[in-house]
């Protein structure tokens, strides 16, 4: 991994516009003309390169992206999906078949916690929960027909640290296949180079940046992303989540400036979280020393970007989470908002938002509270001023009791 220069991978993209430009030409076309009607018989069959049949099959735009952010992960290939749910929902529908087997972290995302725990049963698919920061308990809850070992690098919403290193020994030692949700940690962690089978991002958070797309990325071995393509029995294919060419066309431009934006994101969360921890506020953080997995994922990291935007603090309940929130965007720290990678910071009480859909006991189970906060950290040139105005909105609550 030391080889592995993800920000140079981007530097060095280029495409060019159908005319020249500096920015590729956007496709704005749903389907595509051809000359022969065997090319189109062959393009249907998958035999035919620099062919185009249909924008849910493939398009110029979405290619642009997905080659660059294979070239971003170091994997063969990817594809780009309408969402970041997407992408996990049609990756895990892709391996699994009737009466096969999950074991993902207990700690994920709302969302793909409630498609694994609701949804894949209605298929007779089942998944077991566990701690991923227990290496054992992972091994032990291998059953003979599991397909998949699921995980976040940096868990949502508590900031567990996947030993990504570890697990691809797992995996690999069962025949399994480790599925990364990078979402928290795009350029400060590889997981491909770490082992990862397949590396999934939601780009409507830090790759996109701007809060004003929806989009999701697979990256993979080129054989598993044509498998999601197939007009036959591929997941992307046949259920749809197909990325719009002008929403492609938008991220590919805003990632150029991905390794500016994160290094200023993991910059600022390191200055805040030090100063917060030191004021006496219970804070989570990777980059910090208390964190339990602080030297693990001082290991995983491409240092020059850091220990990611994204930590958390504990205000000690839901009320007085709420208030804080509340007083911090009239203050004008950032948006109660969910998300995360936006400019602005942007905060929110996961336990009634983003992982609403764990039950109050599992929530209890797995260490999350009700008053955690958990906090995007913005591009704030002034990240001094930033935490004032947060002890301020700390103290006036009286957090600090």
């Amino acid at each position: 991994m030391k080889n592995f220069k993800p920000a140079n991978n981007i530097q060095d993209l280029q495409f060019f516009g159908e005319f020249g430009g500096v920015n590729p030409s956007i496709s704005d076309s749903s389907t595509y003309t051809f000359m022969a009607a065997k090319t189109m018989f062959d393009t249907f069959e998958g035999n035919t390169d620099g062919c185009y049949l249909y924008s849910r099959h493939s398009s110029p735009s979405n290619l642009y992206l997905s080659e660059a952010l294979a070239q971003m992960e170091g994997t063969e290939s990817a594809n780009t999906t309408a969402s970041g749910m997407g992408a996990i929902t049609s990756t895990l529908l892709q391996i699994c078949n009737a009466g096969d087997h999950i074991i993902s972290s207990r700690t994920i995302y709302g969302g793909t916690y409630a498609f694994l725990k609701n949804f894949t049963p209605k298929f007779n698919v089942s998944t077991t929960f566990v701690d991923i920061t227990d290496l054992n308990s992972i091994e032990k809850s291998i059953q003979p027909n599991t397909k998949i070992i699921y995980c976040e690098t940096v868990s949502n919403p508590l900031l567990e640290v996947a030993n990504i290193r570890e697990i691809s020994k797992i995996a690999k030692k069962h025949g399994l296949k480790l599925v990364v949700d990078n979402t928290f940690s795009p350029l400060s962690v590889s997981p491909a180079q770490l082992g990862a089978d397949i590396v999934i991002h939601s780009l409507t958070k830090y790759i996109n940046g701007s809060s004003d797309t929806i989009g999701g990325v697979i990256c993979a071995e080129n054989s598993f992303i044509e498998s999601l393509k197939s007009v036959n029995d591929g997941a992307t294919m046949l259920l749809g989540p197909t990325m719009d060419s002008i929403r492609a066309a938008g991220i590919l431009k805003n990632l150029r400036t991905l390794p500016i934006r994160i290094q200023q994101h993991s910059k600022n969360a390191l200055y805040l979280a030090e100063k917060l921890e030191e004021s006496g506020i219970k804070t989570v953080y990777p980059g910090l020393s208390s964190h339990p997995s602080h030297e693990l994922y001082k290991s995983m990291i491409n240092t020059e970007f850091g220990f990611g935007g994204m930590l958390t603090i504990d205000a000690g309940n839901l009320e007085k989470a709420n208030a804080l929130m509340e007083l911090m965007q009239e203050k004008n720290i950032g948006y109660l908002a969910v998300s995360l990678g936006f400019y602005k910071t942007l905060f929110s009480a996961p336990g009634t938002s983003t992982s609403s859909e764990i039950p109050i006991e599992e929530q209890k189970s797995m260490g999350l509270t009700d008053g955690l906060v958990r906090i995007s950290i913005g591009l704030d040139h002034d990240i001094e001023r930033t935490y004032q105005k947060m002890m301020e909105c700390i103290k006036e609550l009286n957090i600090l009791k």
